[in-house]
């Protein structure tokens, strides 16, 4: 080796921490590396040429590494990498994917950039710890419904391809462990903070790169607010500066239209799954503001949801501002002070459903004021939700909850007055639905054996003896499947099924109760299996579903549309409106009192037989209602996240109608909401806040409206002044 260093031309080597001429016979004894001295020079102006090529060679030589040593007899280290001068640790090249969770470069290797491990969960395997192996405490081996497994197993096996008609010990080892894992155990996993990038989603080499000593992951922690005031403030060298001057100017802007519409709770890294829906339109609004597009039509379905009377005018000016952009903003929204804002009205009615669908004015806000519709009405106050003259005292005992600290709660002391309807206020992001749904609904829902989610950290919960059931009224869908209806949801097809067995003619034929159903063989159309569509395939596209060639659409069998109940068949019937079905079965008590259910929640309009799919999430939630009113139960706790979202003032006056029956029929009921119109009509009124996100998590206010509407702290109680004053 020394000699192929002297052929090079190297003559010298810094050897024992001294310089030593490079010779053939010179001997390296115990040392384990050899540094080869390429050049010697006094640091001064004029060696920067001669520097430079020494400085290249060395490069080129040492594989991308330099030492100097200087005269105080000390290294140091340079690399043309990226390479720790004290450790020797080198990183990957710096690529903008590199601070990407999305990009494998990027990703940190043990979650795959998910932040997260799905893994066993002990609270969901054992729910209760309380018990004994023999009571129960194991949930896998309580033997839930076979019925429900048996479903869910089916489900499972046709999406993996798995044929169902061997038996289970006849299936291969891989593919037994398969079922049990993605069947049995999926539902006892829980989602675990990765230990290796302690949920920062990306590699760990991406905390040695920093501006101003905070990673990437470390901003993106930050709030919207802490975010903007943190760029905002950032001073940087000048060339850094003159590198990222265009980057930071379109963060800032971006940052300040999230600001601007209401959002500066959130933090950079929330996972956009988690947010409302009215949290995800403002983030789009902010992102078509941040384009700047002019002569645009923008359509927006009810921005305001989710918002807190508060900032609206923060929404009503963005808006504005779109439009004043040269663009046309058309906004479908039943909130008054976006309303009396627009430079046009156009109303639609006079109802819903069969009763609706005609345009009934467009103009002027000042001239709509004058017309008779229903909205205008409830505009002008001609119709108005009435404040109620009392306020229920309950039954005297309470719910408590206390110790909350789940996400933003700050040890939160949580009291329910059972038998009253209790609001949940505060502006968005101060944690009403930490409190409510993660924590109170998930522990009273295991305490019950109702479900077992995970529940927010809480100390003590007590007061639940008084409640026999609880229930989680939201908008989600009645049912996946197009066959579930309004109808059998209510469990009402039955006496109609039966109504149509008795006629004459079908006992002439044999036909029973079951041959007027469409999810059974018999009476059904085999063609589409009593669906009245069938569904085509598209391997690349989502899938086309087409009525049905044989039935028409009708669902039933020829022969059985021919039965006639009061001269209408099966199809015909289903085919009605509730309120047409309401007169039309006027000696059918048990069917007309369901029906009369659905007409209180407002839902006259639906058809008996309208699928489950097409219907809203404001609908689901009303046929929810209904279905519990139906039952009659007491003792029980029922709890609605805003069950407003797209209610007119009118249908808001008929739900708060449904829920007051709840609670007079002996029941508790809470609702997360906004709406002032449902806030002043509360027994008790809880109001969280000041802010949202860090500032918020606390309750600032509890008492009625009245008392509420006096607390100078609370956003909430300022509007409730001025609606309780207008009555």
């Amino acid at each position: 080796m020394i000699k192929t260093l002297i052929k090079k031309g190297f003559t010298r080597a810094f050897l024992n921490r001294a310089i030593v001429d490079l010779t053939p016979e010179t001997s390296l004894g115990k040392a384990q590396e050899l540094l080869i001295v390429l050049d010697r020079l006094i640091a001064k102006e004029s060696i920067q040429p001669q520097l430079t090529d020494s400085l290249e060679l060395a490069y080129q030589e040492a594989r991308g590494r330099v030492l100097i040593y200087d005269e105080k007899e000390k290294f140091h280290k340079f690399s043309i990498y990226l390479r720790c001068s004290q450790c020797d640790l080198k990183f990957p090249e710096l690529l903008p994917s590199f601070f990407s969770f999305n990009n494998p470069y990027g990703a940190c290797t043990h979650c795959n950039g998910f932040g997260n491990n799905l893994l066993i969960d002990e609270e969901l395997v054992v729910p209760n710890q309380n018990v004994s192996l023999e009571q129960g405490a194991i949930d896998p081996w309580t033997k839930p419904s076979l019925k429900r497994w048996h479903k869910r197993l089916l489900e499972f096996a046709q999406k993996e391809k798995i044929p169902t008609e061997i038996s289970y010990k006849d299936l291969e080892a891989d593919t037994r462990k398969k079922i049990f894992e993605g069947v049995f155990l999926s539902r006892y996993k829980s989602a675990f903070t990765c230990p290796k990038c302690q949920g920062k989603r990306l590699r760990p080499e991406i905390d040695f790169v920093k501006v101003k000593d905070k990673t990437i992951a470390d901003i993106l922690s930050f709030t919207i607010e802490q975010a903007k005031k943190f760029f905002n403030t950032l001073e940087l060298p000048p060339y850094e500066e003159s590198v990222s001057k265009e980057i930071l100017r379109q963060m800032k802007s971006r940052l300040s239209f999230l600001d601007k519409v209401g959002v500066e709770y959130l933090t950079l890294d929330r996972l956009t799954k988690t947010l409302s829906g009215g949290e995800a339109q403002r983030i789009n609004l902010a992102n078509q503001l941040g384009a700047a597009l002019m002569q645009t039509t923008y359509v927006l379905d009810e921005p305001s949801i989710g918002l807190h009377p508060r900032d609206n005018k923060r929404l009503i000016e963005l808006l504005k501002s779109l439009r004043d952009l040269g663009n046309t903003v058309i906004v479908v929204e039943h909130d008054p002070d976006i309303i009396s804002q627009a430079d046009y009205i156009i109303e639609l009615g006079p109802q819903g459903g069969e009763k609706g669908g005609q345009l009934l004015y467009q103009g002027s806000f000042k001239e709509f004021l004058k017309e008779s519709t229903l909205t205008a009405a409830y505009l002008t106050q001609r119709e108005s939700i009435p404040i109620p003259k009392t306020r229920r005292k309950g039954s005297g005992h309470v719910l408590k909850l206390s110790g909350v600290t789940h996400n933003n709660l700050k040890s939160v002391d949580l009291f329910i007055p059972l038998n009253q309807l209790v609001c949940i206020t505060g502006v968005s992001g101060s944690g009403k639905s930490s409190l409510i749904h993660d924590t109170l609904y998930n522990a009273l829902a295991r305490i019950l054996k109702v479900e077992f989610n995970k529940i927010g950290r809480f100390r003590t919960i007590s007061g639940f003896q008084k409640i026999r059931s609880v229930r989680l009224l939201d908008q989600e869908a009645i049912g996946k499947s197009p066959r579930s209806n309004p109808i059998t949801y209510l469990k009402a097809y039955d006496d109609i099924r039966k109504a149509f067995a008795l006629v004459s003619e079908s006992q002439k034929r044999g036909y029973t109760a079951a041959s007027f159903s469409f999810n059974i063989k018999g009476g059904r159309c085999e063609g589409c299996e009593g669906s009245g569509y069938q569904k085509l395939e598209m391997h690349f596209l989502a899938d086309l579903y087409l009525i049905c060639d044989h039935c028409q659409g009708r669902k039933f069998k020829k022969e059985i549309l021919n039965i006639k109940y009061k001269g209408k068949n099966i199809h015909e019937v289903l085919s009605m409106t509730i309120d047409d079905a309401y007169s039309f079965f006027i000696t059918h008590p048990t069917t007309r009192s369901r029906l009369k259910l659905l007409q209180e929640v407002g839902l006259g309009y639906l058809r008996l037989g309208q699928p489950a799919t097409t219907l809203s999430g404001g609908e689901a939630q009303r046929l929810k209602i209904a279905k519990e009113l139906s039952a009659e139960l007491s003792s029980g706790l029922y709890i609605l996240d805003e069950p407003t979202t797209g209610l007119h003032t009118d249908d808001i006056k008929k739900l708060l109608f449904v829920l007051n029956r709840l609670v007079d029929q002996g029941n508790t009921v809470i609702v997360i909401e906004h709406n002032l119109d449902v806030i002043k009509t509360a027994d008790t009124v809880i109001d969280l806040g000041p802010e949202g996100g860090a500032k918020g998590g606390q309750i600032i206010a509890f008492g009625t409206p009245e008392e509420i509407s006096h607390v100078k702290e609370s956003y909430t109680g300022q509007f409730l002044k001025k609606v309780l004053s207008s009555h």
